[in-house]
C-alpha cells in the first residue's frame, strides 16, 4: 500500500443541490498500490457539463447525485505514488476527474484541493504547460470528434467558444484545411487562429461536406441540414439537455449522415500531447478569468453568466495544507 498522507481529506467545490455550492472540507478514500495522490494547483469550469449541474437539468449519469464535487479539467503534482501506478512522485500530470471520495458523490471530481487517482488515468505533461493544462480534456475533446477511423475534419464549426476554437486549431494542426467558424454572439467572434469566424447570416454556402456542431443548441439541426452537400455529415459535438429533432424530407434529399461524437479516450489526450510537443497545437488565449479556489461560488457564476468568459478557472495552490 502507498504510505497515505495523515490527512485523509481535502478541500473541494461540493454542489449539494443545484444552484447551492461551496468549498467543504471531504474525506478521501485510502489510496491503493496502483494510486497516486495529486496536488491540484487549478481545475477548470465546464460551461457544458458543469452548467447542467449547477442548473439541476443535467441528465441521469452514472454515479449522478447530490452532494457531488464536479471538474474533470484539472492540473496538479504527484506527491505520493503507488509502486504499481506507473507513476513517480513530483511528476506534473493532467488529471482527468477523480472518484475518491467517501462522503460525497465525485461526478467528475476534480475540483478538489487533493485527489487519489489511479495512475493508469493520469497523463504527464511540461512544466511549460502551467496552467493551460487544463484545456487538456477539451482538446482531446475537440481531436476525439474530429480524429480517427471513419472521422473527417470540420470544414464549417458551429460555435466560437472554447471547444470550437480548440476544434479549430487541432484541424489545423493535424493538416486540414482552415474551417469556417460561425458564432452569432459578436463579443466570442473575435480570436480566431488561422481560420475565419463570420456571422451565419452572412453565409451563403449550401454545401459543407462536414459540419461540427459544438453550440449546444438542439433546435439548430434543420438549419445545419440545410447547409449540408449531399453525403454529408453532420457531427453533434456539444451536449444537449433537449431532445434532438429534424425534418426528414431535406435530410432525405442530402442522404444525411449524422454522427455523435462521445467523451474522449486516453489515445485522444496523447495524441493533442504530441501536437504540442510538436508545436502544432497551441492552448495559447483560451484562459480569460482566474479565480482563487475559495472563491468558487462566485467563479462559477461568472463563468456561466460572462459572455467575455471563455475559460474559468480555479486556483489551488493556497489550499494545499
Amino acid at each position: 500500500m502507498v504510505n497515505a498522507s495523515s490527512d485523509l481529506s481535502t478541500l473541494a467545490v461540493v454542489l449539494d443541490q443545484p444552484q447551492q455550492l461551496a468549498v467543504k472540507r471531504v474525506a478521501l478514500t485510502p489510496p491503493g498500490e496502483a494510486d497516486c495522490v495529486v496536488e491540484i494547483d487549478y481545475s477548470g469550469i465546464s460551461t457544458g457539463t458543469e452548467r447542467l449541474l449547477w442548473t439541476g437539468r443535467m441528465p441521469v449519469f452514472p454515479g449522478m447525485g447530490y452532494p457531488l464535487v464536479p471538474g474533470y479539467e484539472s492540473v496538479g503534482r504527484v506527491t505520493q505514488a503507488g509502486v504499481d501506478s506507473g507513476r513517480s512522485a513530483g511528476e506534473r500530470v493532467f488529471v482527468p476527474g477523480a472518484r475518491c471520495y467517501s462522503d460525497v458523490n465525485g461526478l467528475f471530481g476534480g475540483a478538489a484541493a487533493r485527489v487519489v487517482v489511479p495512475g493508469a488515468r493520469l497523463l504527464p505533461i511540461p512544466e511549460s504547460l502551467g496552467e493551460q493544462g487544463v484545456l487538456m480534456a477539451l482538446a482531446a475533446t475537440a481531436h476525439h470528434a474530429i480524429a480517427g477511423a471513419a472521422k473527417a475534419c470540420p470544414d464549417l464549426i458551429v460555435g466560437h467558444g472554447v471547444l470550437g476554437r480548440l476544434m479549430a486549431r487541432v484541424a489545423i494542426a493535424l493538416g486540414a484545411p482552415p474551417p469556417v467558424v460561425w458564432e452569432t454572439n459578436p463579443v466570442r467572434a473575435s480570436g480566431a487562429a488561422g481560420y475565419d469566424v463570420i456571422d451565419p447570416q452572412t453565409d451563403e454556402r449550401l454545401d459543407y461536406p462536414v459540419i461540427c456542431d459544438v453550440s449546444g443548441d438542439s433546435a439548430l439541426l434543420d438549419t445545419l441540414v440545410a447547409r449540408l452537400a449531399r453525403g454529408g455529415e453532420i457531427v453533434l459535438a456539444g451536449f444537449y439537455e433537449a431532445p434532438l429533432a429534424f425534418d426528414f424530407p431535406p435530410a432525405f434529399m442530402r442522404e444525411l449522415r449524422l454522427r455523435v461524437a462521445a467523451e474522449f479516450g486516453d489515445a485522444d489526450l496523447s495524441a493533442v500531447r504530441t501536437l504540442i510537443d510538436a508545436g502544432t497545437l497551441s492552448l495559447e488565449g483560451l484562459i480569460t478569468h482566474r479565480y482563487d479556489a475559495a472563491e468558487a461560488a462566485a467563479a462559477y457564476e461568472t463563468a456561466f453568466d460572462d459572455p467575455t468568459c471563455l475559460k474559468m478557472i480555479l486556483d489551488w495552490r493556497g489550499m494545499h495544507g
